[in-house]
């Protein structure tokens, strides 16, 4: 599911300042299993020919996990044996198009896919429609930019928080949003919602473990009423089979020609990844060896981690643009930072941990929030801060957190990052 991350300046000023005079109108659509729109025809060109397929799932924990993602590719692999399939697994569990559109060409179009399955509905789900279409054109557009012939499939998964929506037939206001990108675009669609939502409204699924007697007949689809059981993933695998099967005859469609006119005007196509480098840090930053834990279980997402828990110890750099943020990491020993912006100091510390911080994990740290001219030069200083956070907000994760707030695993002001996060470019 998704998680919160701090940042200096609310997502709501940010696409604000981004939004198109003349943004598109969102509504809520009615939710339909499958969209074939412009197909798959590329794709199923290369598998009839008995070629080497190159699928890429991008999304968070719900397709990262052993499910859907994997259940997808051995379908795939089953029925049309003579074609051969390379799995690209792109989730990371808590993160939504925020984040995957700066990640994209590192996680996604290195590998030069043939299909792409984007999976942000859930974690996206409580972004406003307009931030969602910064993020989504983005991903659309970076795609097609590289090779119009990737083509691609939205897909949207369903929580408990969203079927309220689908058992009226409606799609929740996140997977809304991207069904109107969608048509736009033409980019087929795999809706798991009504699938679930129909099971649900015959009293024949249950979302969710909460108060399930023994004796329960109906199929539990998800302990957290998030992340599917077995059981749960098997009914998204039929909605995928059901989509795919839909598109397998469509020719291939002309991608090239969708880019000439946007959705939103200030779609994030030229959204980027920049490593962050030696020159960019001062104080006692160390550049984690391949053998330490952190670098072994991040590195292949996130590259060269540089880490640092001295005071005053700081990242600076300039860029031309409009939107920057950090690639970094959140756990319980993590620490706090203040950000300055073109000599504007930040009220105050910005917290490296939250109430999920029981154990390490990826995460985005915004500075710079958009708007203004974009082809201004843009000074930024991430400096680590004397006190460390309050850790009070992961005590009711504890057994016994007096005693265990008070250990080692909690202690300490150090910050991890690896990446810079830019729409524009870095200045030396």
């Amino acid at each position: 599911m998704r998680f919160s991350f701090p940042s200096v300046w609310t997502w709501g000023v940010l696409c604000a300042a981004l939004a198109a005079p003349a943004a598109p109108a969102y509504r809520q659509v009615e939710a339909q299993e499958v969209r074939a729109r412009g197909g798959i025809g590329h794709t199923m060109a290369k598998i009839n020919a008995g070629q080497e397929v190159t699928v890429a799932y991008l999304g968070g924990s719900i397709t990262a996990m052993n499910g859907w993602r994997n259940k997808t590719t051995e379908w795939l692999r089953a029925t049309y044996p003579r074609a051969s399939f390379k799995e690209v697994h792109a989730a990371i569990g808590g993160t939504g198009s925020d984040l995957g559109v700066f990640r994209l060409g590192r996680d996604v179009l290195a590998q030069h896919p043939d299909l792409l399955f984007v999976e942000f509905a859930t974690n996206d789900g409580g972004t406003p429609p307009e931030q969602i279409w910064c993020s989504m054109e983005g991903i659309v557009r970076q795609t097609w930019r590289q090779d119009p012939r990737t083509d691609i499939v939205f897909t949207y998964t369903i929580t408990t928080a969203f079927t309220n929506d689908y058992c009226k037939g409606l799609c929740n206001r996140s997977a809304s949003a991207m069904e109107l990108l969608a048509d736009h675009y033409a980019i087929p669609s795999i809706n798991f919602g009504p699938r679930v939502a129909a099971l649900i409204n015959a009293n024949k699924l249950v979302m969710d473990a909460k108060g399930v007697a023994a004796a329960e007949t109906r199929l539990l689809f998800a302990d957290d009423g998030v992340h599917p059981r077995d059981e749960g993933h098997d009914l998204y695998k039929a909605s995928i089979i059901e989509g795919l099967t839909q598109m397998k005859a469509m020719p291939p469609a002309d991608h090239v020609s969708k880019l000439a006119v946007p959705f939103v005007a200030d779609h994030w196509e030229a959204a980027k990844m920049v490593p962050v480098t030696r020159a960019m840090l001062s104080g006692e930053w160390t550049a984690l060896p391949p053998e330490d834990g952190k670098q072994k279980a991040f590195g292949a997402r996130m590259g060269q981690i540089w880490s640092a828990e001295k005071p005053g110890s700081a990242l600076r750099f300039r860029f031309k643009g409009r939107v920057a943020k950090l690639y970094d990491l959140l756990g319980p020993d993590g620490g706090q930072v203040v950000i300055t912006v073109n000599g504007r100091r930040g009220d105050k510390p910005v917290p490296r941990f939250d109430s999920y911080c029981t154990y390490h994990r990826i995460a985005t740290l915004g500075a710079v929030w958009g708007g203004g001219d974009p082809e201004q030069v843009q000074e930024v200083t991430v400096e680590i801060h004397p006190e460390q956070p309050d850790r009070k907000s992961v005590a009711f994760r504890l057994k016994d957190p007096e005693t265990e707030l008070k250990a080692p695993k909690f202690q300490g002001t150090r910050v991890w990052i690896s990446q810079l996060m830019l729409i524009g470019d870095v200045v030396e």
